[in-house]
């Protein structure tokens, strides 16, 4: 089944140095581009983290510090990546968790200003857990019929995803051929950041999602604890946490 798109949707992957999407850095992206009109533009950049590759992340993904020595910063790279991503959805396995949250933050600290909360998320591993329970490998075997040669190759998983999500899409006759419904439909919660520590309620109001206040408004724990906000902005969360927390307390404060 062809996709019914009313943006481009890009699928991504990401290798990197770990698992962690505040300390960690992207080493290898691919990205393949499903135009509108079903035209494709695939791409697999490799990235100088600027720092060492743990050895056991080099085993997931055979990129090694070598390998990347000679390679632009995601710096160097991301106004680009940002001008070809720009008005697109985005799709990958597993991304709403980890591939996305970990772009904005590469995005943030390379300075450059893309808005990413206005286009649809769509996580094909959500679609296939909430439908089969596997893996990416699994998943390609089980809707695809196909191995999947060079897992964890950025450019295999990517292309791959694609390929499952169109699969799905074909197997299944409740989801429907809507990036909005898919988007909706993969998302484990209503965040309000990408790291998932602030999501909406059932009435809309944001609340934390994790520590001794979770369940509680983020705007009534600003009040009445003030030194909550200080803690977060010291600590190690991310960037894009920390920068939404600030907009919902400068918000609320200086109305």
């Amino acid at each position: 089944m062809q996709l019914n798109l009313r943006n481009p949707l890009v699928f991504f992957d990401l290798e990197t140095t770990g698992i962690n999407i505040v300390a960690d850095r992207i080493v290898e992206i691919c990205y393949l581009k499903i135009n509108i009109d079903g035209s494709e533009v695939a791409k697999t950049i490799r990235i100088n983290p600027e720092r060492h590759i743990p050895e056991e992340a080099t085993r997931v993904h055979g990129i090694s510090d070598a390998d990347v020595a000679d390679c632009p910063t995601f710096k160097q790279v991301a106004q680009s990546l940002a001008n070809e991503i720009e008005g697109c959805d985005l799709a990958g396995f597993n991304s709403n968790r980890f591939d996305i949250p970990l772009l904005v933050e590469e995005f943030l600290r390379a300075g450059v200003d893309i808005d990413l909360t206005k286009r649809k998320m769509i996580d094909v591993q959500t679609i296939f857990h909430k439908k089969e329970q596997r893996t990416l490998s699994a998943a390609y075997k089980f809707y695809c019929g196909l191995d999947l040669d060079n897992a964890h190759s950025a450019e295999a998983d990517t292309r791959a995803t694609y390929e499952v999500l169109k699969a799905q899409l074909d197997r299944y006759p409740d989801l429907e051929n809507d990036m909005a419904m898919l988007s909706e439909y993969s998302s484990h919660n209503r965040n309000v950041d990408f790291a998932g520590r602030f999501i909406y309620d059932e009435n809309g109001v944001e609340v934390f999602n994790f520590g001794k206040y979770k369940g509680r408004s983020v705007v009534e724990v600003l009040r009445t604890d003030t030194g909550y906000y200080g803690w977060i902005m010291q600590g190690d969360f991310a960037l894009d946490t920390k920068n939404v927390l600030t907009r919902i307390r400068l918000r609320e404060f200086n109305k």
